[in-house]
């Protein structure tokens, strides 16, 4: 089997819009989140969410036909193909307009659903004013694999070119997917990431869910409250992440900069029982993909510096907390230290996997623990099994060796990949 590298990644969060902007914003643990008038225009009780801050979409002219730019109103693809294009430059290569395709280059790019907003538009052009006037650039921005397949189509890309959907463990399953390609020898390089739109259509179907934080629309930074006492719902978010993936020894000829290997991970489900729903998953499937994500990459538990959990701020973030002490046989003070994004963006759901993946492997590089925000009040049954001090709320530069990283989502599915150093 390859062993299989980070050598590129790429980011639109609502923190941070570059990789420079986005390790600047989670090493001081600064939030993206705000408060949206439309939100409460449209009649949604959170009116606090994570958009990417002043995206500019300009950048793209240069990779995109005059057409195909003028044309492109899907903020996902937007996202997508922005971060990719970070991504690829940020692992030293370059967009050319190469004649030919790349057999051994792919790309897995998922989401969870296609830009609702941009499929209004659709719908609405059509009605008005009739099919025959609809123009012919919708489809290729509504599919599922509208950002794959854009992404595909801009690097030449010749190996494998789709899109997976899972939910929020969609960015972490479409590493996964990307690793196995490369560790068996059908691909050497791949891009791999998810994306999701900004959306109140989408939001909104949170919002009448009552999952959603209500409570701090004056106070948007402190909305998003991961394993805090008076946690009251996720704040929801967008963005897209992206990671090149590369043979090792592909890597090394070219002599390319490595963030880290990835070690293996898991993906299963928990088929809805034991406690499993559509919305929630089962502890025991939860504890089932972290087990053997361990155990196929070959890692001691004991070996983990941090976990970078799920961890949404809602009713579920202290039976996470249990799966976790209990797969990985830590607790108390020999726990590791354990943050999650979402403090600082919200739940950026189908890009949640990618995003934080990003934000796990710049931790890893750089030596640094990002800050948990807002949880100085730890819910009391999540320090029945870990100690207070694994989850720090001030930034902390500790040397890392190995991350851990997953993700749970609506189907009971789950994802966890694990990162570490390179080593000989």
């Amino acid at each position: 089997m390859n062993r299989v590298v980070i050598t590129g990644m790429g980011v639109v969060a609502p923190n941070g819009t570059n990789l420079p902007a986005f390790t600047e914003a989670i090493r001081s643990g600064r939030s993206g989140l705000r408060f949206f008038q439309e939100l409460k225009d449209h009649g949604l009780g959170c009116c606090v969410a994570g958009m990417p801050p002043d995206f500019d979409d300009s950048r793209l002219s240069k990779y995109l036909s005059p057409g195909v730019f003028k044309s492109l109103r899907s903020t996902t693809v937007k996202y997508a193909l922005s971060a990719a294009i970070e991504a690829w430059e940020d692992a030293g290569f370059t967009i050319g307009q190469s004649s030919e395709s790349d057999p051994e280059t792919g790309c897995i790019f998922g989401n969870g659903v296609c830009d609702v907003d941009h499929m209004r538009h659709a719908i609405q052009f059509y009605e008005n004013l009739g099919v025959q006037k609809l123009g012919v650039r919708h489809i290729e921005q509504l599919m599922t694999s509208a950002a794959s397949a854009h992404i595909g189509g801009l690097i030449g890309m010749g190996n494998q070119v789709t899109a997976n959907s899972s939910a929020c463990s969609t960015g972490t399953e479409a590493i996964l997917m990307a690793f196995d390609m490369i560790r068996s020898g059908r691909a050497k390089c791949m891009i791999a990431g998810s994306c999701e739109a900004s959306s109140k259509y989408i939001w909104g179907v949170f919002d009448a869910m009552r999952v959603l934080n209500r409570n701090h629309n004056e106070d948007p930074e402190g909305a998003s409250r991961p394993m805090a006492k008076d946690s009251a719902g996720f704040v929801p978010g967008s963005g897209a992440g992206a990671l090149v993936l590369e043979e090792l020894e592909t890597a090394i000829r070219r002599g390319a900069r490595i963030y880290a290997e990835i070690k293996g991970g898991f993906i299963n489900s928990g088929g809805q029982r034991g406690g499993g729903t559509m919305t929630a998953p089962s502890p025991d499937g939860v504890k089932t993909c972290i087990k053997k994500a361990l155990e196929v990459s070959c890692v001691n538990a004991s070996e983990i510096d941090l976990v970078c959990g799920h961890l949404t701020g809602t009713a579920a973030d202290k039976w996470e907390i249990s799966c976790w002490a209990a797969a990985l046989g830590r607790r108390g003070a020999d726990f590791p230290c354990i943050n999650t994004l979402k403090s600082l963006t919200g739940h950026c759901i189908s890009a949640a996997g990618s995003i934080e993946s990003v934000a796990a492997l710049i931790q890893l590089h750089n030596d640094f623990i990002q800050p948990n925000k807002n949880c100085d009040q730890i819910q009391e049954e999540i320090l029945e099994h870990i100690d207070q001090r694994c989850i720090l709320c001030e930034p902390a530069e500790k040397p890392l060796n190995t991350v851990i990283k997953a993700n749970f989502g609506f189907g009971d599915v789950n994802s966890c990949v694990i990162f570490k150093k390179i080593t000989n």
